[in-house]
């Protein structure tokens, strides 16, 4: 659930010795010690609990695997690439792009005497934007390590376009079902700062191939955007992106942004809206043809989710199938742009602190599961 914007400690640095102890690093074997090429996403962490099994990577602080029971419930980031088309990273201090790696700093917000224009380093050219936050090629630090969990940090500093300071953690719980995923943030800057948080992770349902998944998420309104992917406007959707009633992610050609639960599931004898006592709830749900699913909650914080099917996704030589279809199901706090317009920015005031969760769970056959 969400934390109250409250003044927090700036988290410690250093890495605790019992978490250097237990840190069982993927690929960290002799030979690794001797030379070989480190994994292009920084050290890896592996994670199990029962019959789960996750390794998250130190850059990007990027989900690389995850599974239960043996079923791939999200693609994989291969150990010497980087992570294709941004799968599985944290986007963070903000989601997706900012038009043209400008923004207003709003006197208004930020409490100084007149407004600032900024320009952020353009990071996506083919785009002309800021695209996915300033830590998508930092190495985070290690915090905590233990069989079935892993808290990472990074420090946002002031640089091109961004004069504030923030300390971020992210801190992967392994269950028997699935991950759990906490984003915490506090602002240990001298003045107030925004935030929004993201993640692009790609979902799986085992070895079913992702063209053959059926793809719900209980939206009754999407973004409009320009001819830049900037929001410029939302409509109730239409035939083509109404995934209410589920469809087939091979029909679908998205890069859409939904605003989660802006209207009520058509169907009464389905719970996809179904709220557990934190307010947590369903995001979306992939489902095989023979029942099993992947189901992406979080709390309502995450009041957007961004729709990507891509059919050029490369995957590694010998996987679940070869390079073609995949969905992103990204949750948000903010979408595109919000550095602009406002739309689900967080303003934090020095020393105050937010966090917020959401999760991936595997769901067998055709039970009904929610957060």
């Amino acid at each position: 659930m969400t934390d109250a914007r409250v003044p927090s400690p700036h988290p410690d640095s250093a890495v605790p010795a019992a978490a250097a102890a237990t840190s069982a690093l993927v690929g960290t074997s002799p030979v690794a010690a001797l030379g070989a090429p480190a994994p292009v996403s920084g050290p890896r962490f592996e994670l199990r609990s029962g019959d789960a099994r996750a390794v998250i990577g130190s850059v990007a602080a990027v989900l690389c695997e995850l599974e239960v029971d043996g079923h791939a419930l999200t693609e994989t980031v291969p150990v010497d690439s980087l992570p294709p088309q941004g799968c599985g990273i944290v986007l963070a201090p903000w989601p997706n792009r900012v038009r043209g790696a400008r923004w207003t700093l709003r006197a208004a917000d930020s409490g100084a005497a007149a407004d600032a224009e900024l320009e952020l380093d353009l990071t996506d050219p083919k785009w002309n934007a800021a695209s996915h936050g300033l830590l998508r090629n930092t190495a985070y630090r290690l915090v905590d390590h233990t069989p079935s969990t892993v808290e990472l940090a990074a420090l946002i500093p002031p640089q091109h376009g961004w004069p504030f300071e923030l300390e971020t953690r992210v801190r992967y719980a392994l269950e028997p079902d699935g991950l759990v995923v906490t984003h915490h943030v506090s602002n240990v800057g001298a003045t107030r700062a925004p935030w929004a948080v993201g993640a692009h992770p790609y979902l799986r349902v085992g070895d079913t191939p992702a063209a053959d998944l059926e793809l719900r998420v209980p939206a009754g309104v999407a973004l409009e955007v320009d001819a830049t992917l900037i929001p410029v406007g939302a409509h109730p959707v239409g035939d083509d992106e109404d995934l209410r009633a589920g469809s087939r992610v091979g029909d679908l050609e998205l890069n859409t942004a939904f605003v989660v639960n802006a209207a009520p599931h058509s169907s009464a004898d389905d719970a996809v809206d179904a709220v557990d006592a934190d307010g947590a709830r369903e995001i979306a749900r992939l489902t095989a043809p023979g029942g099993a699913a992947t189901q992406l909650w979080g709390d309502p914080a995450f009041l957007w989710v961004q729709v990507f099917t891509p059919s050029d996704f490369p995957r590694p030589l010998g996987g679940h199938e070869p390079t073609g279809k995949a969905v992103a199901l990204e949750p948000m706090t903010a979408p595109a742009d919000a550095l602009n317009s406002g739309e689900g920015l967080l303003w934090l005031e020095p020393g105050a602190s937010w966090s917020a969760s959401w999760g991936i769970r595997r769901i067998a056959g055709a039970e009904k599961r929610h957060p």
